[in-house]
């Protein structure tokens, strides 16, 4: 079942013609990455400041369909899914609010599991699994 994440869009999150910054949806949506984690129980402070283990994103995506403006209402839907056993990838999609039958945008990111040291390619946690588990559809 995907985790949803609502949001609504502020000024700071626009360009200058008043429309959501491109790089500014990841950022959502890295936002959404951060509260399902949270929802399944993961201490975020803990995850995201590990000196053993980083999660960095080694590819991402965005399309846009339809303009998003100040004070819009968003629902992100985070589908996470697990492609190796070192990796991982987010499937958002945003939608306004309420919900209409095409999404505002996608987007896509991929990571990897490392050993901060070395940076080298480490299995996925249980409890990371735990949360791909929850969230996978």
């Amino acid at each position: 079942m995907s985790f949803t994440y609502k949001r609504t869009v502020r000024f700071q999150d626009t360009d200058a013609a008043g429309v959501v910054y491109f790089a500014n949806v990841l950022a959502m949506c890295h936002e959404a990455y951060e509260a399902s984690l949270a929802a399944s129980g993961i201490n975020l402070k803990a995850f995201f400041s590990n000196p053993q283990l980083a999660m960095p994103i080694i590819h991402a995506t965005v399309d846009f369909y339809r303009p998003m403006f100040v004070g819009d209402r968003l629902i992100i839907q985070l589908t996470p899914k697990q492609i190796a056993g070192d990796e991982f990838e987010i499937a958002y999609q945003v939608f306004p609010e309420p919900v209409a039958e095409k999404s505002a945008a996608k987007a896509l990111t991929k990571h990897v599991c490392i050993e901060a040291a070395s940076r080298t390619k480490k299995q996925l946690s249980e409890e990371l699994m735990k949360w791909l588990r929850q969230f996978e559809v």
